[in-house]
């Protein structure tokens, strides 16, 4: 079993909670919900569930979906992802659940994102597709450490890197890789996985993902598994197997 723990950067929230890796899938890893609310039953309510149908009748095989519904004051926009290895079936599952229980979480907010391991899905009153999300991340880490700090962090920003070359240049802004380490006289295998919102530009992706990159020592400074995830792109890193591709 992976503990883990999570905080929020762009809140500066240093009340953490402990996560468990293997936690049932229909529970949200964060989210963050605006100040501006609209009224329930009005046109931006309707507007929103159009949205959400949208998104996941859109979504669903491709594992990307943006979208606009509505004018003037009643207009919302939206985008989905799913994460690159996972399958239609369970990246439809995800973005109807999302949209659930954003309702739930953002009761009658005009804004507002939630992530999944999954999916995640965001929705605003105010355009923002083509834009690189800066306000809204996130972390997590696993609890453990490694005995070499810094051998291990080096390992880590290698491989991310790596990827980060791979996922700019395709256009599913996605890529996977692994590396053979040295932990504490023995060898491991370090996973990792980096992913942007296929809105972005790939010269966009990539700055995305070399500022979540640079998060590392604040995030997970030798630890076993880490993760910086934001609105428009995120990274994981493990020592375990956990993407399917």
């Amino acid at each position: 079993m992976h503990s883990y723990m999570r905080s929020s950067s762009s809140l500066l929230l240093f009340s953490f909670i402990i996560l468990v890796h293997n936690a049932i899938a229909s529970d949200s890893l964060f989210n963050f919900c605006s100040n501006t609310n609209y009224t329930a039953g009005d046109a931006f309510s309707s507007n929103l569930d159009q949205l959400f149908f949208m998104l996941a009748t859109k979504g669903q095989p491709t594992g990307f979906a943006l979208g606009t519904v509505g004018y003037g004051q009643n207009k919302v926009n939206g985008l989905t992802l799913c994460r690159g290895d996972v399958k239609p079936a369970a990246c439809g599952t995800c973005i109807r659940n999302s949209a659930t229980q954003l309702r739930d979480l953002c009761p009658l907010k005009k804004s507002a994102i939630v992530w999944f391991d999954d999916c995640l899905l965001r929705y605003s009153d105010l355009e923002f597709f083509g834009e690189i999300d800066n306000s809204d991340t996130f972390y997590m880490w696993n609890v453990q450490n490694v005995s070499d700090y810094s051998t291990f962090n080096n390992k880590v920003n290698e491989l991310l890197n790596e990827i980060t070359l791979e996922a700019y240049v395709k256009p599913s802004l996605f890529a996977t890789g692994e590396k053979e380490i040295k932990i504490g006289g023995g060898e491991e295998k370090l996973y990792g996985l980096v992913q942007c919102t296929r809105d972005l530009s790939g010269e966009d992706c990539k700055k995305c993902l070399d500022g979540a990159i640079s998060q590392l020592p604040s995030c997970c400074d030798g630890k076993r598994g880490g993760r910086v995830i934001g609105g428009s792109c995120n990274f994981r890193y493990e020592l375990y197997s956990f993407y399917d591709v």
